[in-house]
């Protein structure tokens, strides 16, 4: 597929999708005239950086996990191993401590909103 029907079907852009074959996080063959051609899994990979993305994950990091992370067809893949266990162990433990982060701002504003709606009326 064309990376305009890869854009299409993932919701990312095609200056994303560059961005990501850039960082060797997506490959693609060339057709006769230069275009890009992305074969099937392309999708799920794609899906694969968008939620290791949202996560906060950077690139580099992305980067190494990919070769790790489940098979297209859902079977872990054969380069799982623990180092990427270890690996996103820390970054689940990174997204834990922003959620209680949050969690504290959201109950500093519960807190002011209730002195400003106590004091107003």
């Amino acid at each position: 597929m064309r990376i305009g029907e890869l854009a299409r079907r993932t919701g990312v852009s095609e200056r994303s999708l560059r961005y990501y074959e850039q960082q060797g996080l997506l490959t693609s063959d060339r057709s006769p005239s230069g275009q890009r051609i992305f074969s099937e899994w392309a999708v799920d990979r794609v899906v694969h950086i968008q939620h290791l993305f949202a996560a906060g994950v950077g690139s580099k990091t992305v980067s190494a996990l990919l070769p790790c992370m489940r098979d297209v067809d859902g079977r872990p893949s054969a380069n799982a191993t623990e180092k990427l266990s270890e690996v996103l162990t820390t970054e689940r433990a990174r997204v834990d401590e922003a959620i209680r982060s949050l969690q504290r701002s959201r109950d500093t504003l519960d807190e002011i909103i209730d002195a400003a709606t106590c004091e107003s009326g």
